[in-house]
């Protein structure tokens, strides 16, 4: 089986992540990658300096064009790019009624610590969390979101992203709602080259769920897809830099 993955998603000219990162980390895992790009960033390692969003009309048509015709079998969403085109985002995936898993990641701020999220699109936030089979915070993300206690509110399966709290060990703790949390942890890979991380987690989930996997078996194999990309990273740029993961073999 091919799963077929769709990628809401900004583009990002240095190709580390974003759609770019989006679409290496669905090849790589051996499905097929689809894309509605959201908005334009000129952005490389050192920080983005440019942001505009596309018309949404055209972030929907993009969505519609793929699913009504090569359809998918799980979608990933990453940066949105105003609070318009998230709104109506969700109200386009809501149509799906739940029969394809949604893997959300609630991008806010680069790597490079650069905003991509303003506080209107935060606040649209809510609805797809809701929507999505999984939402894939970082600790930064979650506060902004509310903490745990939002999260759990929502009723939603979620990820909390441990990379960018101190320590030796990465922790992520995976809530599915009924059941005990399933927590993984692995020594910390140090290095700068972490440009993409989040895309390419969530894209790798998204993958393994459209492939049939159950959400803590996508969750533990994306895992070990970025712990190797991390690995193998290339060493570009002068700043954060992009995982390798056309070095990763499946």
């Amino acid at each position: 089986m091919i799963p077929r993955i769709l990628a809401i998603a900004g583009s990002d000219s240095s190709g580390g992540a974003g759609i770019q990162a989006d679409i290496k980390t669905v090849t790589m895992l051996g499905g097929y990658a689809m894309t509605a790009i959201t908005a334009i960033t000129v952005q490389n390692t050192r920080g983005v300096s440019a942001v505009q969003a596309l018309e949404p009309d055209l972030v929907l048509a993009q969505i519609d064009a793929c699913l009504s015709d090569i359809g998918a079998d799980a979608i990933k969403i990453g940066m949105l790019g105003n609070a318009t085109i998230a709104a109506r985002v969700a109200e386009r995936l809501a149509a799906l009624d739940g029969k394809v898993p949604i893997v959300f990641d609630p991008v806010i701020v680069a790597s490079s610590g650069d905003e991509l999220a303003d506080a209107a699109t935060i606040a649209s936030f809510a609805v797809l969390i809701r929507l999505a089979t999984l939402t894939t915070p970082n600790v930064s993300e979650l506060a902004v979101l509310g903490g745990s206690g939002a999260m759990v509110a929502h009723g939603r399966a979620w990820l909390a992203k441990g990379g960018d709290r101190p320590g030796a060990v990465v922790e992520d703790v995976l809530t599915i709602p009924g059941e005990a949390p399933h927590t993984y942890a692995a020594p910390r890979i140090e290095t700068r080259h972490t440009h993409g991380t989040g895309c390419t987690l969530s894209s790798a989930v998204a993958t393994e769920l459209g492939r049939g996997a159950s959400l803590p078996e996508a969750v533990e194999r994306a895992r070990e897809f970025v712990r190797t990309a991390l690995r193998k990273a290339p060493g570009f740029g002068e700043g954060a830099g992009p995982l390798g993961h056309a070095q990763v073999m499946r």
